[in-house]
């Protein structure tokens, strides 16, 4: 699985290289949510509701990409990766040292403020958003103390569990409710304990900021269908969801696709709702068991598979054509 994971990023950060010399830009797709785009600036903040425009060309051409969220928090994207940082007064709490972007990270952070990152956020266990963590800790030798290593207990449990081979958390919050202070910033975590994309999903509130760091629950801007944002269990995902949308927070980092707003949630949900609804028709059209059927069309493992091929199929053409029709 490892092996795996390196050759997709290996993957992935050769064709970015690749796309600085050959790539043609490509117009960007209509928004999921009718909003209205911005050049990035790290300088001038972004309203609630707007988003970065030409993101995935700006993705495709290579370096990254930072945005202004607040007077002190800022969005970060590179690879299709995105992650935040806060600007305190004595110091910068970083969440996630993306695999692959540490460097990229500390460029961006150094080019807003040169104070030392004294806190970093485990958002959860999953490397391709923490693994750059050794490689930044490397680069931050230099300054008079660490940073601060903080994750949910649930995080913490994962790693000891799977034998991790990261930096362990220094500091731990409860699960699945707990908060930290970073200076005169409040962080609460609110854990899904029924998580659709891993065991230690959680959304991280940065209180006064009113932001929303959960990475991998939903992708903003993106149409949902493309893995559910990697859930692992799509049957809690609406529940997710609904959860991190009744949260006090005006933007929404969600670890890839672009800044995220409640319109952003309301899409998804109501996507969830359609696809639930489609399915249950579809499922109740087709008969259960091998009732209906000649013996030598079914067998214990495939009773419904033949009529379920043909509906799927006709349904597919369906959806394909509406697809062009909304898409293109």
């Amino acid at each position: 699985m490892t092996k795996l994971r390196l050759t997709s990023l290996t993957l992935l950060m050769s064709l970015s290289a690749f796309a600085n010399t050959v790539y043609a830009e490509v117009a960007e797709a209509p928004s999921t949510v009718s909003a209205h785009y911005r050049v990035p600036s790290s300088t001038t903040v972004l309203q609630p509701g707007e988003k970065v425009a030409n993101l995935f060309n700006l993705n495709m051409q290579g370096g990254y990409v930072l945005q202004r969220l607040t007077q002190q928090t800022y969005w970060f994207q590179s690879g299709f990766y995105a992650t935040i940082f806060y600007v305190g007064d004595n110091g910068v709490l970083l969440f996630d040292p993306l695999e692959g972007h540490a460097k990229q990270l500390l460029t961006a952070i150094q080019s807003v403020t040169k104070k030392p990152i004294t806190a970093i956020v485990y958002s959860h266990d999953h490397a391709d958003h923490i693994a750059d963590t050794p490689v930044l800790l490397a680069e931050l030798k230099g300054q008079p103390h660490p940073p601060r290593l903080i994750a949910s207990s649930a995080t913490a449990e994962k790693m000891i569990r799977l034998n991790s081979s990261l930096p362990r958390p220094t500091e731990v919050v409860s699960w699945p409710n707990g908060s930290f202070t970073f200076e005169k910033l409040t962080v609460q975590l609110y854990g899904f304990e029924h998580a659709a994309h891993t065991e230690d999903h959680a959304a991280w509130l940065l209180k006064n900021e009113r932001i929303l760091h959960a990475p991998d629950l939903l992708n903003p801007d993106q149409p949902p269908f493309w893995n559910f944002a990697g859930s692992e269990r799509f049957t809690y995902l609406e529940q997710n969801i609904k959860q991190a949308d009744s949260l006090p927070w005006d933007y929404f980092s969600g670890g890839h696709g672009n800044i995220g707003s409640h319109d952003d949630f309301f899409f998804h949900l109501k996507f969830i709702g359609d696809l639930k609804t489609a399915v249950s028709k579809a499922m109740k059209a087709v008969p259960f068991g091998g009732r209906r059927y000649k013996s030598d069309q079914c067998s214990y493992g495939n009773a419904s598979l033949l009529v379920w091929r043909n509906s799927t199929t006709r349904n597919g053409r369906i959806a394909s054509r509406l697809w062009k029709i909304l898409w293109f």
